[in-house]
């Protein structure tokens, strides 16, 4: 009942501090409440959207859902207010039948980005260079439906490979249509510059994931805890990166993965204020 307490406290608090403020929507990736998704995600979603969030991003398990499912989904999202600009998926959603299953499920939602999530086994610069190609080729079948493909970033694209660092190679090799979704706290992680990551890649910064992290709790901080300079960050992303929403990720915290979701939403707000 205490944690109950304490839940519904900052839920009114997370709401409340960004009712006034015009700015970029700031969401949630719902990989952050995974727990809870997988026991009720009609439940989840709500909790989410009463927080403030004003939007969401499925993660990779949405791929599996009917087209009844995911209509569902998206009569909720509209009753609640919220959006889905953007799902994370496998690199199945990017080719043959997985493509056209992805288009028609993120035409559903309302999604304007398809994001690749995770490359698959890489162990050269070819095969990043194959990546690029696989992302190409769909994103010329997405831009006939309405929609572009993303790419999500992990600790793995920033170490260099045979002298380049492969998330480099992607973002030189795709369409400049292709977003590349950033996912910050593995920038700093590997001790690159974010600013500089972002500036070096003008408009194609469509989202990000704001991931802290720290080097004595790593990705367990939460929002604004660790070492990542976000006011530098976030002047980056608008000014040159051509960011068009915002998305908290936390991997894991000491506290509930709603309590997270609800504390690190009051922190942002308070960092943007």
């Amino acid at each position: 009942m205490i944690l109950r307490r304490n839940f519904l406290a900052m839920t009114a608090a997370a709401a409340a501090s960004g009712a006034d403020l015009k700015k970029l929507p700031v969401g949630l990736e719902l990989y952050s409440v995974r727990g809870e998704l997988k026991k009720d995600l009609a439940a989840t979603v709500a909790g989410v959207a009463k927080m403030g969030y004003q939007c969401v991003e499925f993660y990779a398990p949405y791929f599996d859902w009917t087209i009844d499912y995911a209509k569902q989904v998206r009569n909720q999202l509209d009753d609640l207010g919220i959006k889905c600009y953007s799902t994370h998926n496998s690199p199945v959603s990017f080719a043959g039948d997985g493509l056209q299953k992805a288009i028609e499920l993120n035409h559903i939602l309302g999604s304007y980005y398809v994001v690749m999530a995770s490359a698959g086994k890489t162990t050269t610069l070819d095969d990043w260079k194959r990546v690029a190609a696989k992302l190409n080729e769909a994103n010329a079948v997405m831009k006939r439906n309405g929609l572009h493909a993303g790419y999500h970033n992990h600790a793995t694209e920033w170490i260099p490979l045979e002298g380049k660092k492969p998330l480099e190679l992607l973002a030189e090799s795709t369409d400049k249509s292709v977003a590349m979704q950033f996912d910050v706290g593995t920038c700093l992680e590997t001790g690159n510059d974010p600013v500089a990551w972002i500036n070096s890649n003008p408009g194609r910064i469509k989202s990000m994931h704001l991931k802290d992290w720290g080097p004595e709790k790593g990705y367990r901080v939460l929002f604004g805890e660790g070492v990542c300079p976000w006011l530098k960050i976030f002047a980056a992303a608008e000014k040159a990166g051509g960011v068009e929403y915002f998305l908290i990720e936390q991997e894991g915290s000491e506290f509930s993965e709603m309590e997270t979701a609800a504390k690190c939403i009051v922190a942002y707000r308070k960092l943007r204020a």
